[in-house]
């Protein structure tokens, strides 16, 4: 995350010194507006179009997972945490069914519950002590099943447990061999795919046919460490991935697991390959996000293009798709700009109908934000570092203090958009990425 290097005492010394013209400059927003908890966030469509979920605190301000029914204003709270607030769920193929990670008191040793809308019943799915659970991958058709990871043997180690919605019945799937990080899920619902760190900092990606020993797919030294697998393609034969092997930026290729030969589906020499639009019932990669300054996307379907070019079309910021029902008719969008927090809406793909869902923090509306300018810095040893500029509303852009927000390092960057802690001050800030 991005650390301001100035002190708090530092800073408060640097708003002394702004020109003194107080009157003519906007009121404060206040912190628990800028900082405090989502009014409404992270919406998703139900595979069957039927329910809309969202989190949203409840009444003592923890955040819960709300669910309503499509067209109607039905909101009710469907989960109970009593501490920290949920902010991972998701749904299930099964019919009234979605599933969401907690840990206790930060503990990161994360459980998996259920929530059976049907019943109005929460049940912990991996009830195991100092046990942390992985997201669970999920099939549109194996709906009755989840496999999760669990590191219940070895607190170092997350092998794969094959789960039964109905029951709750839990089974041992994949044991890890002991160096493996991530597992890869075939069309068929079967581990079929693994990424393992290697000793000098690289990336091994193995693969296996079923009954059959793990061989090794791809090798990545550690300056291509960042590649990452996407999935399977629909016939089982070859691998999405993101890599940077032989070039400076991460693309979108398919890889032959036969002959080992890699097609280049999508790249830019400027920029990752970053977000997907993915097609999970197709296995197929639908679009790919390109961001330098601001993101881009490039339409690798046809049959969403006019999609695209629609959402881009309607001015609302740059936009995203977060989840899609199982007939990928309805959508759920969200819509980032520098100078208002995010807004969500529903995308009707047969009519191209856009409806409004909500904004994150509606209370902002009411103040002027400060833009947001990229811009490109060069660095001593000659490259270009692509940074973010917001200067304070309501002074004169000249002779300000400024502080430098440096991100983590190496590999995560900065991006375009609303950004809460460039808006709590009133002295220019940047933003630097990599």
């Amino acid at each position: 995350m991005p650390r301001s290097i100035v002190p708090g005492l530092a800073l408060a010394s640097l708003l002394l010194c702004l020109p003194a013209a107080r009157a003519d400059l906007p009121p404060l927003i206040p912190r628990t507006v800028l900082f405090g908890n989502p009014v409404k966030a992270a919406p998703q469509i139900s595979p069957d179009a039927h329910y809309l979920a969202y989190l949203a605190p409840d009444k003592k301000d923890v955040l819960q997972v709300w669910v309503r029914t499509v067209g109607k204003d039905d909101d009710r709270i469907v989960t109970a945490d009593k501490k920290r607030g949920i902010r991972n769920y998701a749904w299930t193929y099964q019919p009234d069914i979605l599933v969401y990670l907690q840990d206790n008191d930060g503990d990161e040793n994360f459980h998996l519950y259920t929530v059976n809308l049907a019943k109005n019943e929460v049940k912990d799915l991996t009830p195991f002590e100092n046990v942390r659970a992985q997201a669970p991958d999920l099939s549109p058709d194996f709906p009755n099943e989840m496999l999760v990871g669990l590191n219940k043997d070895n607190p170092r180690l997350h092998d794969v447990y094959r789960a039964d919605l109905t029951t709750g019945e839990l089974k041992l799937d994949t044991k890890n061999p002991g160096d493996v990080v991530g597992w890869v899920v075939d069309p068929k619902f079967r581990v079929r795919g693994a990424q393992a760190m290697t000793p000098d900092g690289g990336m091994e990606v193995r693969v296996r046919e079923p009954g059959s020993e793990w061989k090794t797919a791809v090798k990545w030294g550690s300056e291509d460490a960042d590649g990452h697998v996407i999935d399977f393609t629909a016939d089982g034969k070859s691998l999405w991935l993101t890599s940077s092997e032989g070039r400076d930026t991460l693309a979108l290729v398919r890889r032959d697991l036969e002959t080992g030969k890699e097609i280049v589906i999508a790249a830019n020499p400027r920029a990752d390959a970053g977000g997907l639009i993915y097609n999970s019932r197709a296995h197929e990669v639908q679009a790919v996000a390109f961001t330098r300054e601001r993101v881009e996307w490039g339409v690798l379907d046809d049959k969403i293009a006019d999609d695209i070019k629609t959402l881009q079309k309607a001015g609302l910021g740059e936009v995203s798709v977060l989840s899609r029902d199982r007939e990928m008719k309805t959508w759920v969008v969200a819509f980032a700009s520098d100078v208002r927090p995010a807004s969500y809406y529903l995308y009707d793909q047969p009519t191209k109908k856009l409806t409004f869902l909500f904004n994150v923090q509606p209370a902002l509306d009411k103040y002027k934000l400060a833009p947001m300018k990229p811009v490109t810095i060069k660095s001593r040893d000659g490259l270009e570092l692509v940074s973010y500029l917001t200067l304070p509303v309501g002074v004169e852009p000249k002779n300000l203090p400024a502080v430098l927000m440096v991100h983590g390092g190496p590999w995560p960057r900065d991006s375009w958009g609303f950004n809460p802690q460039s808006h709590g001050s009133r002295i220019a800030a940047t933003r630097c990425c990599r």
